[in-house]
């Protein structure tokens, strides 16, 4: 009898999560229900940086703020005005406030007002290994602002502050490769260049497969993970994210 290698477990349960059924039950849903890129960036965002918990809450709320934005976040990014704030005080999900959703919606109207794609921000040269760089671009921008809440900064994760950055990993993911889940809108970030997405149902199934090391989920361990990911897949190392996902997930179950 013949056990199948670690490279087939992952591909194996790959195969099994990259399917259209994968999205109704996660907070990629909420990207997929737009068409124009602007919306799919906003609404990607959002929903990236508001997964914590159960996925049908980050569902639920998700689907509440849009709709608050008559479910066209970039028209509303670009024209909002003070009034039409009033609708969306009080809005909250654990930790994220109002306070952090009204500055999230200041830079984003700043910057849609000047730039055509987030993806701008991201960026990093063909020859970076990964979206390092990117990604400290991404805080420092969004952060440039004086008036920027200090409350704001734990919700806006990055490598220099050695943080995992699990929700901006997510939310380049969906944005950068293309297959049943993931939306692949972006073409100038290479799906090499990705990182993992480092949650507790991936990193705990990494270190039991003995992909991981490294006993503290910071930016070492996405970086140690990725490396290791990238022996199955060079080009595209962060696709087996949904296969260690899911298997992390149904031994929970």
């Amino acid at each position: 009898m013949s056990f199948p290698s670690l490279h087939e477990i992952l591909e194996q349960n790959y195969q099994k999560a990259a399917t259209p059924d994968f999205i109704p039950n996660d907070p990629i849903l909420l990207a997929h229900r737009f068409s124009k890129k602007q919306d799919i960036e906003i609404a990607a965002l959002f929903s990236a940086t508001l997964a914590w918990g159960l996925r049908k809450t980050i569902i639920a709320k998700c689907s509440l703020l849009f709709e608050r934005m008559d479910n066209r976040p970039h028209d509303f990014v670009l024209h909002y005005q003070s009034n039409d704030l009033k609708p969306l005080v009080g809005f909250k999900h654990r930790t994220f406030q109002d306070t952090d959703l009204f500055y999230f919606l200041d830079f984003l109207q700043r910057f849609y007002q000047k730039n055509d794609s987030l993806e701008n921000l991201f960026a990093v040269a063909p020859s970076e290994k990964t979206i390092e760089k990117g990604l400290i671009r991404f805080h420092q921008t969004f952060f440039a602002a004086e008036y920027a809440p200090l409350r704001t900064r734990k919700h806006v994760a990055s490598p220099a502050k050695k943080s995992a950055c699990k929700r901006l990993s997510m939310f380049l993911r969906w944005l950068v490769r293309k297959d049943a889940v993931d939306l692949g809108i972006w073409k100038n970030i290479q799906p090499r260049q990705l990182t993992v997405p480092l949650d507790v149902h991936v990193s705990r199934t990494a270190r039991h497969l003995g992909l991981l090391q490294r006993p503290k989920d910071d930016w070492q361990a996405v970086l140690e993970l990725t490396e290791s990911l990238r022996h199955f897949d060079p080009d595209d190392p962060i696709r087996y994210d949904l296969a260690l996902f899911s298997m992390g997930l149904s031994q929970n179950r």
